[in-house]
């Protein structure tokens, strides 16, 4: 029994197993806890790649397992937690009962997302439209934000309990996964300045931004990230 192969898939599960815990600390309103669940489905889930190409054991069957593990971990977790933000928020767009399920967009989303990733030739080095582990820190650190600032910050409280901020999130965030937008690989090949000075001014952002603005920084560094993607786009167009 070959035990190499195994370990990329044992590792795929443990991403689903956080997946799953995860979906629980939101069922209890623990959506800190849940964040940082996601965050340890989202290692793991870089690291079974990792291994499979080091033991060279890579299979359809660990491409298959490593989208249906990141369906729960980075589709129903932000779906779950959107559904608590717009059932927690105001009622904007009127009808409770029905309203919060609009959250679910984005497990829609990151379905299609998952579904055509895996039979996408083009997306090896780099992506097209913003991967579903980015977009589910994106969305749960919205919530952390609201639980943590809206004490102090009548902007943010107004913002982020408006169904219709909610719902532009949402469909913004269903659109950007499966958008025809190509972002930027933050794996460093070449050891030069050059090569790497994008890699080098998003992290460099993104330290300074978590430095001063701690959990605020998250869905800032997201946006930042999608936002110099376009910008590089554009001038490699010219």
């Amino acid at each position: 029994m070959n035990i190499k192969k195994h370990i990329p898939n044992l590792i795929t599960l443990i991403n689903l197993f956080c997946g799953c815990v995860a979906v629980v600390f939101v069922s209890k309103g623990d959506f800190l806890m849940a964040f940082y669940m996601v965050c340890l489905g989202i290692f793991f889930d870089f690291f079974d790649g990792f291994f499979a190409r080091l033991f060279k054991v890579s299979s359809p069957l660990g491409l298959q397992l490593d989208s249906l593990a990141d369906m729960v971990t980075s589709g129903v977790v932000p779906g779950y937690v959107m559904y608590s933000m717009f059932a927690r928020g105001g009622d904007q767009l009127g009808n409770q009962a029905i309203v919060p399920f609009l959250g679910f967009i984005i497990t829609l989303g990151a379905c299609y997302r998952l579904a055509n990733f895996n039979i996408d030739t083009r997306q090896t080095d780099s992506f097209i439209g913003l991967p579903t582990p980015a977009n589910a820190i994106f969305i749960i650190s919205l919530q952390i934000v609201l639980d943590m600032y809206a004490d102090s910050s009548l902007v943010i409280l107004e913002l982020l309990t408006n169904q219709w901020v909610l719902l532009l999130v949402t469909l913004g965030s269903a659109y950007i996964m499966n958008a025809e937008i190509p972002l930027f690989s933050l794996k460093i090949k070449k050891f030069s300045l050059k090569d790497n000075a994008l890699q080098i001014v998003f992290l460099s952002v993104s330290v300074l931004l978590g430095v001063l603005l701690h959990y605020i920084a998250i869905p800032l560094i997201i946006v930042f990230y999608v936002l110099l993607s376009i910008i590089n786009n554009l001038f490699l167009k010219k």
